[in-house]
C-alpha cells in the first residue's frame, strides 16, 4: 500500500515541480546548453547561420520507431529542412505485434498528414467505438466500463484503435523519401561544436555524420541521452528503473463470443490482473500483469501456458478460455521499465534533445507510450519549422521541453498509477446477496473498498480521457481543471487503499489495524517495513528526477 502513497506523490507534486523549475530548466538550458561537453572536435565545418532551401537545416534522428519516423516524415515535408534517420538495425522485420492508437495520437496523424491517416484506417482496428472496461476477475461481471466513444465523438476526433507495429512502421518507411532513413549503423554518441553550431554524431562503425541538430528517438535504452547526461544507457545510473512487474503476452486467432461488440477487458483480481483486447481480423491479444522480480527465470516445466493457468486458478472462464487455445510460441514475456519525469535533467541541450521512451518511457496501461511520441514529434515539428537562423536551434528545442514536459509527467504517473492501484489496491469486490441464500463474498477491508470505488472509477475515466483528448496540441503547459480533478478523484482513490490510520499508527509503534479486528486486509499490512521501502524509492526517484 505504501508504494501507491510514492505513486500519488508522482502524480500530484510532479506538476508543481516542473512548474517551479521549468523556467530555469528552460533559461539554463539556453544559456549552457552549448558549453557543457567536455569533448571537443575542431574538424567541424563551417556553416553559414541562415536556414534556407539552398542551405537546409540538417536534422539526424536516432532510432527509426514509431516516433522517429513520424517526425521524419513531418520534416521531410519542409524544403528547408534535410532530415536522416540512423537506425541501428541492419533490416526491417515484421516484429512487435499491435500498437495502440488512441484517439489523441490519431488525431495528430490526421492533421500532419492526411494520406498516411488514410493508409492507418485501412488497417486499423478501431476499439474506441466498443464496450470496454474493467471486470471482476473471480466473477467475470463488469466492474466498471470505460467510455472511449463518447470523448472522441463530441471533439470531432478518431476513435482509439490497434494496428500492427510493422504495418505502421511499413506505411511511414514507404512515404519516406528514398535515402532518409539509412540501416545497420546506429547512433552511439555524438559531440558537439562549442565554438559555433553543430553537432557530429558519431555511429557503431566509427563514421560520423553531421548535423544541425540530433533528436534522440532511440528508445528507453538510449544512447543519446546516455552522452547527454554522461550516465549509462543501461542499468543504474540510467534512471530506468523496473515497474516491479513482468508481462507475459499472448497474441492468437482467436473465435471471442464478444467479437465486435468488446474492444478491451481488464480483470482484476488480488495481487494480478489479466487483460484480453480484440486486435482485428479474427485476432485477438491477452496480456497477464504479475508482480514478480525481474529475469523471468521461473521454471516451467510443462510450459507457460500451464503456468499461467495455475496463477489464475480460479479466475475467469473467459481467461482460461483464450489460454487454453494459445500455442507455446505465440507467447512472449518481457519486463516492464519505466522512467519518473525529469525536471532538472533537461531533455535537450543544445542542438540535441530527447523524444519517446528515450526521455518519458511509461507503463503500456494507458495505451500511451507510442501516442505520446507522436505527440513530442508534433511539437519538434512546429518549432524547428519556424526557425529562420541555426542560433535559434537551442531555443526551440528548449521550448519544445517546455511544453511537452508536464503533460507527459502527468500520462507517465498516470500509467503508473493503474498499474499498482490495480495490482495492489484492488481485490474482489465485496458482494452481499440475499436470493437464493444470503450470502457473503469476500467481506475483508480490500473487498470493501474495491466495492467502494466501483461508482467512482467510470468518472475517473471520464477525467483521464478528457485530459488525454483535450491536450492533445501541447499549447497550454497545465490543464487545472483536470490536474484539480485527479487530486480529488486520485486522492479518494488513494485515500482508500492505503491502508490509511491504521499503517500510519503502526509506524509510531501504536495499535494496528488487526488489533482492531477490522480484518485481514489491513491487519497484514507491515507499515514501518513498506514505508522504509517507499522512503528508499522515493529518494532514488528524486535524485532520477533531478
Amino acid at each position: 500500500m505504501w508504494r501507491l502513497l510514492y505513486v500519488a506523490t508522482w502524480i500530484t507534486f510532479t506538476p508543481v515541480l516542473l512548474t517551479g523549475f521549468l523556467t530555469v530548466n528552460v533559461k539554463n538550458t539556453r544559456l549552457n546548453g552549448m558549453k557543457r561537453y567536455s569533448t571537443v572536435d575542431t574538424s567541424f565545418a563551417s556553416v553559414a547561420p541562415e536556414i534556407s532551401d539552398k542551405n537546409p537545416l540538417r536534422v539526424v534522428i536516432a532510432g527509426a520507431g514509431v516516433g522517429g519516423l513520424v517526425l521524419a516524415n513531418s520534416l521531410s515535408k519542409i524544403s528547408h529542412i534535410d532530415v536522416k534517420v540512423l537506425e541501428k538495425t541492419t533490416e526491417f522485420k515484421r516484429f512487435g505485434g499491435p500498437i495502440q492508437l488512441a484517439s489523441n495520437a490519431l488525431q495528430l496523424l490526421k492533421e500532419m498528414d492526411k494520406s498516411i491517416y488514410d493508409e492507418i484506417n485501412e488497417k486499423f482496428t478501431p476499439t474506441g467505438d466498443k464496450m470496454n472496461g474493467i471486470k471482476d476477475g473471480i466473477r467475470t461481471e463488469w466492474y466498471a466500463k470505460f467510455d472511449l466513444k463518447k470523448p472522441a465523438l463530441e471533439r470531432n476526433m478518431p476513435f482509439t484503435g490497434v494496428i500492427d507495429r510493422s504495418d505502421l512502421q511499413e506505411i511511414y518507411l514507404n512515404a519516406l523519401p528514398p535515402g532518409v532513413v539509412s540501416n545497420g549503423d546506429g547512433v552511439t554518441s555524438f559531440k558537439v561544436n562549442p565554438d559555433g553550431n553543430g553537432v557530429k554524431v558519431i555511429l557503431n562503425s566509427g563514421n560520423e555524420v553531421d548535423a544541425d541538430v540530433l533528436i534522440g528517438a532511440d528508445g528507453i535504452w538510449s544512447s543519446v541521452r546516455a552522452t547527454m547526461r554522461n550516465e549509462p544507457a543501461k542499468g543504474d545510473g540510467s534512471g530506468a528503473k523496473y515497474s516491479g512487474y513482468t508481462l507475459y503476452a499472448g497474441e492468437l486467432a482467436y473465435n471471442s463470443p464478444d467479437n465486435g461488440k468488446v474492444g478491451y477487458k481488464v480483470y482484476i483480481g488480488p495481487g494480478q490482473y489479466f487483460v484480453i483486447t480484440d486486435i482485428g481480423n479474427g485476432n485477438y491479444q491477452w496480456y497477464a500483469f504479475l508482480a514478480r522480480p525481474p529475469g523471468g527465470n521461473t521454471e516451467k516445466p510443462d510450459g507457460t501456458v500451464p503456468y499461467l493457468k495455475e496463477i489464475f486458478a480460479g479466475w475467469s472462464e473467459e481467461c482460461h478460455a483464450i489460454l487454453d487455445v494459445t500455442k507455446e510460441h505465440e507467447i512472449g514475456q518481457r519486463d516492464l521499465y519505466d522512467r519518473p519525469p525529469s525536471v532538472i535533467k533537461p531533455w535537450s541541450k543544445g542542438p540535441v534533445a530527447l523524444t519517446g521512451d528515450a526521455i518519458h518511457a511509461m507503463m503500456p496501461n494507458l495505451g500511451q507510450g507510442g501516442c505520446q511520441a507522436i505527440e513530442d514529434a508534433y511539437v519538434v515539428t512546429e518549432e524547428l519549422s519556424t526557425i529562420k537562423t541555426r542560433d535559434e536551434i537551442a531555443t526551440a528545442l528548449s521550448t519544445y521541453n517546455s511544453r511537452r514536459l508536464i503533460r507527459s509527467a502527468a500520462v507517465q504517473g498516470l500509467s503508473r498509477f493503474a498499474s499498482d492501484i490495480i495490482i495492489i489496491g484492488f481485490d474482489t469486490p465485496a458482494k452481499i446477496t440475499f436470493s437464493p441464500e444470503f450470502k457473503v463474498e469476500n467481506f475483508n477491508y480490500a473487498g470493501i473498498v474495491t466495492k467502494i470505488l466501483q461508482p467512482i472509477m467510470p468518472l475517473f475515466f471520464w477525467v483521464q480521457f478528457n485530459f488525454l483528448y483535450d491536450g492533445y496540441k501541447n499549447e497550454n503547459k497545465i490543464d487545472f481543471v483536470a490536474a484539480f480533478s485527479f487530486v480529488v478523484l486520485g486522492g479518494l482513490i488513494l485515500l482508500l487503499n492505503v491502508g490509511n490510520l491504521f499503517g500510519v499508527l503502526g509506524l509510531f509503534g501504536l495499535e494496528t489495524a488487526e488489533t482492531f479486528g477490522i480484518g485481514e486486509g489491513i491487519g497484514s499490512l507491515d507499515a514501518g517495513e513498506g514505508f522504509t521501502e517507499t522512503l528508499q524509492q522515493f529518494f532514488s526517484t528524486l535524485s532520477d528526477i533531478i
